[in-house]
């Protein structure tokens, strides 16, 4: 069982601190709109982690085929136009949002965060990468050695995994707010920009390798 802790944290600590397009856009909304928005977007970034997680539990044996060749590049090819979608969206448009010394100035509504969790969710499903990771991930749990029987010793694993990665997620969250003081529309809109840039080229390497891999 300690070794199933042991590794179960460590690898949560290594994907939390992963950089990718979500942690990107999760430090973005955490400065622009404050903790509760990025919780929103952060739970459904989660959500789509546990469909992966559940789909590759599933049908294990048949995810590593899906993951190869052709089905590789069509994933790759997908997900990298969204991403390349997304992040031109984000680069031009304008932050809605004035941001003053005032932390409790921005108000926002029901619908707003389950936006935000949408938005999240879309963004970690339209990534490929997501699934090769977490394929990777329940292999490894699977090779541990214990007493538990495959299913126990997942939910085991995984869960303490998933505790780890969204906890560090909340302080990510938390610590970009500590920012909101020093960031004004400027800020912001440089911000978006960044950003967008940054899901522009990882959605371009992903729809470059699509492309290659079926030459």
């Amino acid at each position: 069982m300690g070794e199933i802790i042991f590794t179960a944290i460590v690898t949560g600590f290594v994907l939390s601190i992963m950089i990718g397009p979500v942690f990107f856009v999760l430090l973005e909304t955490s400065i622009r709109k404050g903790i509760r928005a990025a919780l929103s977007f952060d739970l459904g970034v989660l959500v789509a982690d546990v469909i992966y997680i559940l789909f590759a539990y599933a049908f294990y044996s048949e995810v590593s085929s899906l993951t190869k060749g052709g089905n590789e590049s069509i994933l790759k090819l997908i997900g990298g136009s969204f991403l390349i979608i997304y992040g031109i969206v984000t680069f031009i448009k304008t932050p809605k949002n004035h941001i003053d010394k005032d932390l409790g100035s921005i108000t926002h509504t029901t619908k707003d965060y389950i936006m935000l969790f949408i938005k999240g969710l879309l963004l970690n499903i339209a990534n490929p990468m997501v699934i090769f990771y977490w394929f990777s991930v329940m292999a490894m749990g699977a090779k541990i050695e214990s007493q538990f029987s495959f299913t126990m010793q997942m939910l085991f694993f995984i869960g303490i995994l998933l505790t780890v990665f969204f906890g560090i997620d909340v302080l990510k969250i938390i610590g970009a707010k500590k920012l909101r003081p020093f960031i004004n529309n400027k800020v912001l809109k440089s911000l978006s920009h960044i950003t967008g840039s940054i899901l522009f080229i990882f959605g371009l390497v992903l729809l470059f390798q699509g492309i290659l891999s079926k030459m």
